[in-house]
């Protein structure tokens, strides 16, 4: 591995949207370019690390505090973090961009419709018939970031097309230097 100056890459938009697909590809780049990458998937960090909370705010800003601090912890020891979280609320994440260092905030927009069309799980179906509660984009709001530093849209873009923005946008900041 090379030596690189940690980052994280905070991927935030509806469930659905292509969050982890394209964060997956960049993960796949960045590697082959000898970077140490760590992923910070919802799902997974849902499972294994905050299974003991619900979906409730209170119990959402808390499982972004620890992915806020999982994040901080990585990337301030050089490795480049992408971290692919609905994040629903702003006040979350301006707190994720105050304590993580060298923070990117990427906006995987898509519209509701077509990330209806793309669950594969069936959650959005559930909670338009009342079976999950709280759900991002049916009965609980999503907060579109007011400043981040990327927007990508996935309804109109190629996964290799976004991913090649998000890239593009990190070496604009100086994050891929050789």
């Amino acid at each position: 591995m090379k030596k690189h100056q940690g980052f994280t890459i905070w991927f935030t938009g509806l469930p659905c949207c292509g969050k982890t697909t394209i964060a997956n590809q960049v993960a796949v780049i960045l590697k082959k370019r000898g970077f140490l990458v760590e992923q910070l998937d919802g799902d997974l960090i849902r499972q294994n690390f905050s299974s003991d909370l619900s979906f409730s705010k209170k119990d959402r800003d808390e499982n972004i505090s620890r992915a806020t601090f999982l994040a901080k912890m990585l990337s301030r020891n050089n490795v480049v973090v992408l971290a692919s979280f609905v994040s629903p609320y702003r006040k979350q994440r301006r707190r994720a961009r105050k304590q993580i260092n060298n923070f990117v905030e990427v906006y995987v927009r898509c519209p509701v419709k077509i990330c209806m069309k793309r669950d594969v799980k069936g959650m959005y179906k559930k909670a338009l018939e009342g079976k999950i509660q709280h759900f991002t984009g049916v009965d609980d709001p999503y907060e579109e970031p007011e400043h981040p530093e990327l927007i990508v849209d996935t309804d109109i873009e190629s996964v290799e097309e976004s991913v090649g923005k998000v890239l593009q946008k990190i070496e604009e900041i100086g994050y891929l230097k050789e």
